[in-house]
């Protein structure tokens, strides 16, 4: 079949290569080229140990301090908090013990399939010099935090995820010296991995679609015609028919579903981040600081610090206040750190209120396959994504059960 796919990011040329490997012929299209938006901009991780949604029970009565601390780890912007509210009842919603119980085991099932697949992806494309093995150090605050994140560990622990709990000053310091003495709280999971440079694996991944005979567009879609058979995507450069087409636009993939009657409570997790020379720091590890919501990790041949969210919509402009603060944390929690020639960078992760992306056709579209809102675990999860989407343009079972990340979980009229 004739596939098209929007969005060129680690989702969209990960269900490129899946879908080749099909047998299918692809051509993606977008504005910006290959790794542009949040694919670029990321900390490299995949945190196949991050099942925990962001929407815990009770953690809805913290809205007032994210709106009362704009430069706060997770933070809504008060020009946006109107427009915001529809996500924000979905995100309560979403926090029941229940709803995030159902969640948290969608995810570790999500991540157990994206390891696997990452793993046959490797071997297929012979990528494992694009991976750093040098697992994650998650710091703590005080013992008092720790002992309050124990259960979301119990949960990791049950769900298969090996980790080592530290605490002292010695033992942190074996894994990652330099730290702050202040901490003395930590859990390392010695499982975690990065890929050494998320745009270069993006780009790596294209270049083997490329090689393969797919096509890659920079150009802009501007509508989809689902009305006869396939779907026509209509694009700056003219028309072009598909026998099936893949939405992985990200942050952007309301655009094109709301002229089809469609649309999903997708919202944008903005991160931000710097990224200094390799100079800055000796980094042994991926350092998390829990308490703060960022991270400070190797990158290519330089050093990131970022993370944090910040739910502002695709329109206000970046606050990189927010990069300075987290740039000025991190010079605290590791006093040797050098933050002068650094490169400021803000993103749009797509996220959804549940913490679950979107994977499944549309509504009423049957042609038009869905791909997006994986909020900060788009390139943990993409090589899974795009074993799933192959599995849905070929007609034949999943990998594993789609209903918690249907279209459907939002809609009141499912078909």
């Amino acid at each position: 079949m004739r596939i098209g796919i929007i969005g060129a990011g680690v989702i969209g040329v990960s269900a490129a290569q899946a879908l080749m490997r099909d047998g299918h012929q692809v051509t993606l299209f977008d504005p910006e080229g290959v790794a542009q938006g949040a694919s670029r901009g990321n900390a490299g991780a995949f945190a196949f140990a991050d099942i925990i949604p962001l929407a815990t029970p009770g953690i809805w009565k913290q809205a007032p301090k994210w709106l009362l601390d704009p430069l706060g780890p997770l933070s809504i912007r008060p020009a946006y908090a109107l427009k915001l509210l529809p996500w924000l009842v979905r995100f309560a919603g979403a926090s029941t013990p229940r709803r995030y119980a159902a969640a948290r085991d969608a995810q570790a099932a999500m991540m157990q399939l994206s390891a696997q697949a990452l793993d046959r992806l490797l071997d297929t494309h012979d990528m494992h010099d694009l991976i750093r093995r040098e697992g994650q150090l998650q710091i703590y605050d005080s013992p008092r935090q720790l002992a309050a994140a124990k259960p979301g560990w119990d949960e990791r622990a049950a769900a298969g995820i090996r980790f080592e709990t530290l605490t002292s000053r010695d033992a942190i310091r074996e894994v990652q010296p330099g730290l702050n003495p202040q901490f003395t709280s930590a859990v390392f999971t010695p499982d975690w991995f990065n890929t050494t440079d998320p745009e270069l694996w993006v780009k790596t991944l294209a270049e083997r679609v490329v090689a393969g005979g797919g096509e890659i567009l920079q150009t802009a879609v501007r509508g989809l015609d689902t009305s006869g058979p396939g779907v026509t995507v209509t694009h700056d450069g003219g028309t072009a028919q598909f026998d099936k087409v893949v939405l992985a636009a990200g942050a952007q993939s309301n655009t094109l579903l709301r002229p089809l009657g469609l649309k999903l409570p997708l919202e944008t997790e903005r991160g931000y981040n710097t990224t200094l020379p390799a100079s800055a720091f000796d980094l042994r590890t991926h350092v998390t600081f829990s308490s703060h919501g960022f991270v400070v990790t190797r990158i290519g041949d330089g050093l990131r610090v970022g993370g944090a969210v910040e739910l502002g919509g695709l329109d206000l402009p970046p606050n990189m206040k927010r990069a300075q603060i987290l740039l000025d944390k991190a010079r605290d929690f590791l006093p040797e750190l050098d933050t002068t020639g650094g490169v400021q960078w803000m993103g749009f992760r797509p996220s959804m209120p549940d913490s679950l992306p979107v994977i499944g056709a549309a509504p009423r579209h049957p042609d038009l396959v869905l791909a997006f809102g994986h909020g900060h675990l788009g390139l943990t999860q993409s090589a899974g994504t795009a074993e799933l989407v192959a599995d849905l343009v070929a007609g034949r079972p999943a990998a594993l059960d789609l209903t918690p990340f249907a279209p459907q979980r939002f809609l009141k009229d499912r078909p």
